[in-house]
């Protein structure tokens, strides 16, 4: 039963439906509508703050390939590209901050690369695996993410992780009495739909 979840899962995820148990490799593409979002949220020792990536400039659509194996649904080359320019933090200053926070002088983009996904045990929601690829460096997450189905496939989830572990040093202001906490998290909303 939980198998069948996750197939029904990925077959509304990617607008097509598994007609056998092989492991055949699939080919399809989605895009990202306008009801997406992502939200990077980060603290200072004094206050908070907020960046959404601007959806309208993402490269639509998004090529994905993915084959099972076993029970997990696994992909290939099926990445989103975060331009780290898209970034708003609701100013200038702050928006720069960002940018060299990310090294985007070297390293314009973020790369999200989805590994696979699996069941969460005794749950409707499933597991993303996913490789983050930022400032030339790549960590694994498994993102826990909760799928709906309206018009679109609605994707939601969050994540945290540590801007040190990409070896990124956070900016220090006013001869260091203001520093960005090391910690993020990431809030993510994907809309989907069949290209």
């Amino acid at each position: 039963m939980i198998f069948k979840k996750v197939l029904l899962f990925v077959s509304v995820l990617m607008a097509m439906a598994f007609t056998n148990r092989d492991s055949a490799i699939k080919n399809t593409s989605v895009v990202l509508t306008n009801e997406s979002s992502i939200m990077v949220r980060g603290t200072t020792n004094v206050n908070s703050f907020n960046c959404g990536y601007k959806i309208n400039k993402f490269k639509n659509p998004i090529p994905v390939t993915y084959y099972l194996e076993g029970d997990k649904i696994r992909f290939n080359k099926t990445v989103l590209i975060l331009d780290n320019i898209c970034f708003d933090c609701g100013g200038k200053g702050i928006n720069s901050d960002f940018q060299k926070i990310l090294k985007s002088d070297k390293y314009p983009q973020i790369f999200l690369f989805l590994k696979e996904i699996s069941q969460i045990e005794n749950s409707s929601d499933v597991h993303a695996s996913i490789d983050i690829q930022m400032a030339g460096l790549t960590k694994n997450y498994k993102v826990p993410v909760e799928v709906k189905n309206n018009n679109n496939l609605l994707i939601t989830g969050d994540m945290a992780l540590k801007l040190s572990d990409f070896n990124l040093e956070t900016p220090k202001k006013l001869f260091g009495l203001i520093s960005v906490n090391d910690k993020i998290e990431i809030f993510f909303q994907l809309a989907v739909k069949e290209n």
